[in-house]
């Protein structure tokens, strides 16, 4: 298995208790494949994701604990300067809100620049590679756009710019976290339909952390429903999407607006059923 995780727990330490944020997951990920881990905000999905590469807090302030290997290498046992040769060379991210990850007083040539230098010494023209990685996730006259600032931007081309940021440092595995959020529905759907391009072209791994259901067909091949922290469904995208089998899967699914369903409001979920 290309990237394992086993009994997966992680929880935050403060003066008002312990909070268990993730309890015992586990889940997989092939080579080339695309895992989508669907649930609502607050299920456990970004600390998942963030935790393969030690990005959250140190002990004692958060608690991690499992088991999680990349092709058989054990990343938790790895020391702080190994784990920042797999973070972006192995798995890099693209994180929530574009507008706010991406440096206001720097250019976007000059935010991908840095990553190629730090990850890609082998590269000698640095902003050749630069424009050509802007003009890889289709942003028009790319050399032009690379001396841009991000608020000279739309929300949808900042996207685009950090995706070229993670793609800069050629990982394996992109973890995109709810990559459309705040996008309407056109860009969502230019933004998905660049990140399954990529897959193809660089035979890339990809972890889709979202809250939807809707940008999951087509896209995904496997499916983890987390539900406050532990994963209640897992399998192939086409069935769970068909036959979903826990009732959170299903009232997520329900959430989905379908057209001609002519609904005054979109279904509720029912916690105390889920509960029970």
């Amino acid at each position: 298995m290309f990237l394992d995780v086993n009994d997966l727990k992680v929880s935050f330490h403060s003066r008002d208790g312990v909070n268990e944020a993730v309890k015992g997951i586990s889940f997989q990920l092939d080579e080339g494949k695309t895992l989508a881990i669907v649930g609502e905000s607050g299920s456990g999905k970004s600390v998942t994701s963030m935790a393969l590469t030690k990005l959250l807090p140190p002990e004692p302030l958060c608690r991690v604990s499992g088991k999680a290997t990349l092709d058989g290498k054990s990343l938790f046992d790895l020391s702080a300067k190994e784990m920042r040769s797999v973070r972006g060379k192995e798995i890099a991210y693209i994180f929530q809100e574009p507008g706010t990850s991406l440096n206001p007083y720097y250019t976007v040539g000059n935010q991908i620049a840095e990553a190629i230098k730090y990850h890609r010494t082998d590269v000698t023209d640095v902003w050749s590679e630069v424009v050509s990685l802007l003009d890889q996730v289709g942003i028009r006259d790319p050399e032009k756009r690379a001396k841009d600032y991000p608020h000279q931007m739309s929300g949808g081309m900042k996207q685009r710019v950090m995706i070229a940021i993670a793609l800069a440092c050629r990982p394996r595995i992109l973890v995109a976290d709810e990559p459309t959020t705040a996008l309407d529905v056109t860009i969502e759907a230019q933004i998905i339909d660049l990140l399954k391009d990529l897959r193809t072209k660089l035979n890339m791994s990809i972890i889709l952390i979202t809250h939807n259901f809707g940008i999951v067909d087509e896209f995904a091949d496997d499916i983890a429903v987390m539900f406050r922290g532990e994963i209640v469904e897992t399998g192939p995208a086409e069935s769970i999407l068909a036959n979903p089998q826990h009732s959170y899967t299903k009232a997520l699914i329900k959430c989905i607006p379908k057209m001609g369903a002519n609904l005054k409001r979109l279904p509720v979920v029912d916690y105390a059923s889920l509960e029970g």
